[in-house]
This record gives C-alpha cells, structure tokens and sequence, in this order.
C-alpha cells in the first residue's frame, strides 16, 4: 500500500468514527483594522489635540457575539507607545491580550500590533480605552457590545435598535500636559466639562441629534463613563429607564428617573418612546463636585416638531441617594446569560471564603511628589511587563511577589513605598476583596480577567461581623465597584483565569500615580487546560528581549 493509499484510508476511518468533527470548527472571526492617529476637535468649543481611531471620535463600536474570535489590528501613529484594554472582557486562559503595562508591551510609534481575543461565555455592555499614560484623556475609546447568541434567550423583547453612549468628563489641556502635571505633583484638578458621544448639545436649534426613535418603539441604550474621574448622573427628559444589564449581567428589571454610572462602569437600558414627538434632551452630570457640569445631547422623535425643553431634569445630591440606588440593583437569577443554565445556578453564597484582602487606598508624597498607594505600595509598572518577566523565568530579576500585606498600614499616613505590586492568589482560591476608602472623594476600581459578586457597599470601616450584612443570593456580578467616601466595599470572586490580572483605580490620575496592582493566578503545571502560551506576535521588551523564548505550555 502507498504513503497516499493509506492516507486516504485513514481519512475515510476518521470521517466514519468521527463525522462531526470535521464540522464543528472554530467559533466565529470578526476582523477590525485600526489606524490610531490625532486630530483636532473642538468638544467644548475651543479646538484641541484629540486621539481618533479610523478618523472617529469616540472610536468604532465592536458588535460581537458570545464565543466570537475577535481580532484587532491596531496602528499606533501617535508619537508615544500606546496601548488599548478591553474592559470587562475576561481573556479567559489569555492575559496577553489584556493590553495592560503589566501583561503587554506598549505598541511603539509607527508600528502594528493584532489583538486576538475570544469573548468567550460573556454577554453584555463593555468598552475599550488607552491604558497609557493619560491617552485616555484624548479620546482612544468606544464601545464594546457582547450579544447573546440566537439559541439563548435574553429576558426582554429584541429593541427596535441598539445604540451606544460614551459619557466622560473632559479637559481641554492635551493629555501630554496632563501628565505633566502630574508628573510635577500636581493633580489634575476640575474637568472643563461633560461629553456624550464626544459632543455637548449647544441648544441653539442647530444641534444635529445623537439618535432618533420611532414613537411607540423601544431602545436599547448601553451606557459607558470613559471619563477620567467623575461619576455622572445620565437621564432622558421624560423617558423612564429601564435597566436590564450591567457589566455582563442581566439584571431584575426596575425602571429608574436616572442612574449613577460611576468611572469606568457600564450598563444598558431600554427606553420606550411614548412621549409627544419633538426633541429631548439625554443629559449626563457630575456627581460629588462642588460644582456640577452638565452634558447634553438631542434625542429625535421621527417625524416630531418642536425643540427639547430648556428645563433638565435635576439631579440627585449626595451619595446616600446612589448608595440606595447600588442596593436596588439584583442579579436576574432565572435569566440565562451566555449559557443556557440561568445565572442564578450558581450559589457564590454557599462556598467557604480562602483568604480576606483588605485594600486601602491613600494620598501621599514619595520622593517629594504626590503618590496615591494601596496598602502603603505605589505601582510602578518596570520596563518588562510582568508576566513576560513570569513566562521568562526571571521574575526575581523584575519584582518581589507579596510586598503588600493582606491589611493595610495601621495609619493612613504611613510612608508610601514605590514598587512593582503584585500579589500571588493560589489558582482557583474563593476570595474576598475589601475596598476600604479612608478619603473624602469617591473611588471606582475595576479588576481585569474576571466578574465579581458586588455583595456589600456602606459607610463606615470594615470587619468580619459585616458579612452578615452580604448579599448572598442575587448580587450583581460585574467588573467594576464605586466605594464612596469614608466606606467600605465588599466583593467575592474565585481566582479561576490564570494570569496576569490589574487591580485598579478607575480614577485615572490615581492609577497613573501608582494606586494599583497586580494579581498573578498561576498555571500549577504550565498547562494549556488552565493558560495559553506566549502567542507568537507578541511585542518583545526590556530584559527578556534578546533572550531565548521559553517552550510553550503543554497539556
């Protein structure tokens, strides 16, 4: 028999035995080229310096589909390295696409990068920015849309359409003058204003409309704050808002006059257009400023007469009404999510807690200028990200796991240490996350490669007897927690992604000034059933550049 004859044998043996395998494939590509370049705008009225992706200001949307391979080819033109993170999306098993300091080298001016990453067993409202330097504050971000795939059913009617919303404050200085700033010890002070979609309705009568409805038909809004510190208050004129997700969950169904969408949060809502057909405002304001700014944009009825009215809806003052409003918020548990089992199958309340971490979060000087630190520890991201120091095996050569103790300093004044932080969470471990805020002003973190149970938020210092007051059965899981002023927030999680994963600030001076970390979850035996290689397009740096790359993970 020829090499070719019993080739063709085992071929037709193989389709016998096993005739599905040939067709199940691979889950779905979506491909996306991006140019990152400046540009001049004027959002506020005066033109400035701003960061555009294929010329948009916010960036293009990415609509995709649970389990869809998602593939970004970003070109950074820009005169600096440059990064972009996928916030909330999990990279399961893959935190070399997290485009973080600590997980990636930046993309270097006139160069390419491909993002590849998997939205694997996710749904929901997302978005992207720049994670270097204070890029962020030039623009760089847009949404990212999960939907659930046609065999999964979603907990409300399909929306006559889905349209994104990108709310920040904003600075008319560049963002290299920010840095500045911050880099003298200074801190960044006021924004100048508030955006929705980039823009600020004038209301002059020439404003063109960010969306338009057809009366008597419902809308999906999905809602971000890119901005760089402000919580913002969003509402419609006249228009209830009904959330039914947030941050890859659906969520109990409750109408709201407005929501709070603190720094780097997301959430959708569905609006009915039952009002008299004409124009109406969508408004965004800061919360928690001495003083409030206030954004707008112009919602159009087809074939409505009349301009929106002059008179915005007020907003809420103080933060006991958004305290309440974070404890009205409940996990759908008979909804399923990405999977057909609903999500509230899984019990997180019935399983033992491994280990508590208390993390305070402090202002301070180091080397005579501003720091902001956790647990005493300001980041410094070294010149080779940390895992690659990982992979390479020469962690010892970049930084020090566990610098940082479980509990933070006895005094808010203790001396602040500038360091790489990275905490070491044994894989798959049931851990419990205190965020306690000792400061007068409002914090956001987010955590990369993971959702967590938002169980508590209250006023006040945290201690082991305040678990009685946990949400144990149906808090929302999502990715990003507000704590508020002189309070405490609670949130469980198991470490079960292996990698490389950032703790941090959502207030982004504070994170560009050291006030976060790392979590590495270790892979116990190197193993493609827990963590993916180094993938082979990787941007190489610092001292493992010239080294030889390590074998690859095997199963």
């Amino acid at each position: 028999m020829t090499p070719t004859m019993r080739l063709v044998l085992l071929s037709i043996v193989f389709l016998i035995y096993w005739p599905t395998a040939v067709v199940r494939g691979e889950d779905p590509y979506i491909f996306f080229t991006w140019n990152v370049t400046y540009g001049t705008l004027a959002p506020l009225g005066t033109p400035q310096q701003v960061i555009l992706i294929n010329g948009e200001f916010p960036g293009p949307v990415i609509n995709s589909t649970s389990n869809n391979n998602v593939v970004v080819n970003v070109f950074n033109n820009l005169d600096e390295p440059f990064l972009i993170t996928w916030s909330g999306v999990q990279q399961r098993k893959n935190s070399w696409q997290d485009g973080v300091l600590g997980t990636n080298c930046p993309i270097p001016p006139g160069s390419n990068y491909t993002y590849h990453f998997q939205v694997k067993d996710q749904i929901g409202s997302f978005m992207y920015y720049p994670s270097t330097a204070m890029h962020k504050a030039a623009g760089g971000f847009g949404g990212l849309h999960i939907n659930s795939r046609l065999l999964i059913p979603v907990p409300y009617p399909d929306p006559e359409d889905d349209y994104t919303v990108i709310i920040n404050d904003w600075y008319t200085k560049t963002h290299s003058a920010l840095r500045n700033m911050l880099d003298s010890g200074r801190t960044l002070g006021r924004p100048e204003g508030v955006l929705i979609n980039g823009k600020n309705a004038k209301g002059d009568g020439k404003d063109e409309p960010l969306f338009t409805m057809k009366p008597g038909k419902t809308y999906k809004y999905r809602v971000c704050n890119a901005g760089l510190k402000t919580s913002l208050n969003f509402r419609i004129q006249g228009h209830g808002l009904k959330l039914v997700e947030m941050e890859g969950s659906h969520v109990v169904q409750n109408v709201y006059d407005s929501l709070d969408v603190h720094a780097g949060g997301c959430l959708a809502v569905l609006v009915t257009a039952d009002q008299d057909p004409k124009d109406y405002y969508m408004v965004a304001s800061t919360r928690f400023t001495k003083t409030v700014s206030t954004g707008k944009g112009i919602i159009r009825y087809e074939g409505g007469k009349g301009p929106a009215s002059a008179e915005i809806p007020a907003a809420p003052v103080g933060w006991a009404w958004s305290l309440n409003q974070f404890r009205s918020f409940r996990w759908n548990l008979t909804a399923s999510a990405a999977r057909p089992n609903p999500q509230g199958s899984y019990h997180y309340g019935q399983i033992n807690i491994t280990r508590t971490i208390v993390l305070a979060n402090t202002a301070g000087r180091a080397n005579g200028k501003l720091r902001y630190a956790i647990n005493g520890i300001s980041h410094v991201n070294p010149p080779t990200p940390l895992k690659l120091a990982e992979y390479y095996g020469v962690a010892d050569k970049v930084f020090k796991y566990d610098i940082m103790q479980d509990r933070p300093p006895a005094s808010d004044k203790a001396e602040i240490v500038m360091q790489p932080n990275v905490v070491n969470i044994t894989f798959r471990d049931f851990i419990e996350i205190i965020f306690e805020n000792h400061e007068k002003s409002i914090q956001a973190y987010h955590l990369d490669g993971y959702s967590f149970f938002a169980v508590a938020i209250e006023p006040g210092t945290w201690s082991p007897d305040k678990r009685k007051n946990y949400n144990l059965l149906d808090a929302v899981s999502r990715t990003t927690i507000q704590v508020y002023p002189k309070s405490w927030a609670a949130i469980l999680l198991t470490f079960d992604n292996a990698g490389m994963w950032n703790i941090r600030s959502e207030i982004w001076e504070r994170t560009y000034l050291g006030q976060q970390l790392y979590v590495s979850t270790l892979s116990p035996g190197r193993s493609l059933r827990d963590e993916y290689s180094l993938p082979d397009n990787s941007l190489i740096c610092g001292i493992v550049k010239d080294m030889p790359k390590p074998p690859p993970y095997t199963l």
